[in-house]
C-alpha cells in the first residue's frame, strides 16, 4: 500500500493510437464482455455480502474474497477503458494486471468497523460524483432489499456524464485520426480512476474515501500550456453564513451576467468579423470580452462554492479562482470562419462538466456548512471545470483560437510524464 496518496491509483501506459476498425465496431466487440460482466457481477454481489459480514466481526476482508473483488474492480476498469476508448487493446476476461489503463489496489488491511457498518450511507456522495463523471455507479438494493441502513448495497455500472462525452467525441476523432486526443484521454482516465476508487471503497477493498483531487486519482497527469489559464489562490475556508445563502446572494450576479452576456454576444460577432479581416481581435473588444470571461468564471466559482468571497461586478483580476488571459494574438482565419461548428465538441464537454459542478456545489454546500471548509478534492475538481468553461467561452467569443484543454490536471508536471512498459513497474519516489 502507498504511504502517501490514495491507495487506489490509476496507472496509464496508453500510447493514444487507436485501430479504426475496432473503434468502429467497439460496442459490438464488447458484447461477450457485457455478458461476462453480468455473470461476474452476480458473483461479486455474493462475495461482497460475505466480505461485509466477516469484516464486521474481524475488521478485515478475507484474503480470498479481497483478491476476487480486486480482480473484479480491475476488470471493470479495463472494460470501462475499452468501451470509452481510453484504451485500445481488447481486454482479458480475468481482470489480470498489465492492461494499458490499469489500477493499483491495496493489499488486505484492517478497516474501521464503523465505516464498514455504514459503508452504504457513507458512499452516497462518492456515488453522486461518480455518476456525473460517468464512471456510472447507481444504487440498487442488494438481493432485492432497498434499505439504506448499514447493510451493504450493491452499485451497478453504466456510462454517462463526462465519460459519455469523452467516448462520443473520442469515437469520431479516433475514426478520423487513428488516435485518441490526449486531453480527452486524460479526462476519461480521470473519470475511470475516480470510479475505480469508488468501486474499491464500495467493495470493502479499502476504507480510504474516494478522492476527487486529480493528483490523487492518477500520478503525473500533464497539463499543456494554454492562452487561458487558471490562477488558484483559494485557501479552502468557507463562511457558513454566506454558504447557506449562496444562491440568494448570487441573484444580483445572475441578473448582471444575463445583461453582460447579451452585450458579449454582439461584441463577439463584431470581434469575429474584425478577426476575419485583420487576423486578430480588436484591442477594445478583446479587453471587454476578457473581462466578461473572467467575470463569468468568478460567478461560477462563487455559486459552486469553488471560491468563497463575493465577487465584484467588473471582472477585475484578483479573485481567488481567477482566469488569466494574455494580450490579443494572431488567430487563424479559417478557425474564426468555422468557429461556430468547431466549438460544438467543447460545448458538449462543457455541458458534462457543468453537471459535475452542480454536484460539487451540492456536496460542498453540506460539507462547508458542517466543517467551514470546502474539501480540497472537490475544490480542485471544481477549479478544473471552471477553467475549461472559461477556455470554451474564450474560444467561442473569439478571444483566442486555442482549443479548450479537457485535461483534469491543475498544473504542469515537474518532470516529463514517464511511460511504463509495465503499468505496475515501480513509480518514482516523487510520485
Amino acid at each position: 500500500m502507498r504511504v502517501n496518496g490514495h491507495p487506489v491509483r490509476l496507472v496509464v501506459a496508453d500510447d493514444l493510437r487507436r485501430s479504426r476498425l475496432t473503434v468502429f465496431f467497439r460496442w459490438l466487440l464488447a458484447i461477450p464482455h457485457v455478458i461476462w460482466l453480468l455473470l461476474w457481477t452476480v458473483a461479486a454481489v455474493v462475495a461482497v455480502l460475505g466480505a461485509w459480514i466477516v469484516a464486521l466481526f474481524t475488521g478485515r476482508v478475507p484474503a480470498g474474497l479481497h483478491g476476487f473483488l480486486a480482480a473484479y474492480v480491475r476488470y471493470l476498469t479495463h472494460l470501462g477503458s475499452y468501451l470509452t476508448l481510453i484504451a485500445n487493446p481488447y481486454p482479458a476476461f480475468t481482470g489480470e494486471r498489465g492492461y494499458p489503463v490499469d489500477v493499483e489496489l491495496p493489499v488486505p488491511d484492517r478497516q474501521s468497523r464503523w465505516t464498514i457498518a455504514f459503508r452504504s450511507l457513507l458512499l452516497i456522495p462518492a456515488v453522486l460524483l461518480a455518476a456525473v463523471l460517468g464512471s456510472g455507479l447507481h444504487a440498487a438494493g442488494l438481493a432485492g432489499s432497498g434499505r439504506t441502513n448499514g447493510d451493504p448495497t450493491f452499485y451497478y455500472v453504466s456510462i454517462g456524464g463526462a465519460l459519455a462525452a469523452v467516448a462520443l467525441l473520442g469515437w469520431f476523432a479516433s475514426l478520423f485520426l487513428g488516435r485518441m486526443p490526449h486531453n480527452l484521454r486524460e479526462l476519461g482516465a480521470y473519470s475511470i480512476g475516480y470510479g475505480a476508487q469508488t468501486w474499491a471503497y464500495a467493495l470493502l477493498l479499502t476504507d480510504r474515501y474516494p478522492s476527487s483531487d486529480p493528483e490523487e486519482v492518477r500520478p503525473a497527469a500533464g497539463l499543456a500550456a494554454h492562452e487561458v489559464s487558471l490562477d488558484l489562490g483559494d485557501d479552502g475556508r468557507r463562511s457558513r453564513v454566506t454558504v447557506f445563502f449562496r444562491l440568494l446572494l448570487a441573484i444580483p450576479h445572475f441578473a448582471w451576467l444575463l445583461l453582460w452576456s447579451i452585450a458579449a454576444f454582439f461584441a463577439a460577432i463584431a470581434n469575429g468579423l474584425i478577426a476575419l479581416v485583420r487576423g486578430r481581435s480588436a484591442d477594445t473588444l478583446h479587453r471587454f470580452l476578457v473581462a466578461y470571461v473572467r467575470y463569468t468564471a468568478h460567478v461560477v466559482a462563487f455559486v459552486s462554492l469553488v471560491a468563497n468571497p463575493f465577487p465584484g461586478f467588473t471582472g477585475d483580476p484578483g479573485y481567488p479562482v481567477d482566469i488569466v488571459i494574455g494580450q490579443p494574438e494572431r488567430q487563424n482565419r479559417w478557425i474564426t470562419l468555422f468557429r461556430t461548428f468547431l466549438v460544438i465538441p467543447a460545448l458538449i464537454v462543457s455541458s458534462a462538466l457543468s453537471g459535475v459542478l452542480a454536484v460539487i456545489a451540492l456536496l460542498g454546500w453540506f460539507t462547508s456548512l458542517a466543517t467551514g471548509r470546502m474539501p480540497t478534492g472537490l475544490r480542485n475538481l471544481g477549479a478544473v471545470c471552471v477553467r475549461y468553461l472559461s477556455q470554451t467561452n474564450a474560444y467561442w467569443f473569439v478571444v483566442t483560437d486555442a482549443y479548450p484543454d479537457a485535461s483534469p490536471a491543475l498544473r504542469p508536471p515537474s518532470a516529463p510524464e514517464p511511460v511504463y512498459a509495465d503499468p505496475f513497474a515501480p513509480l518514482p519516489e516523487a510520485v
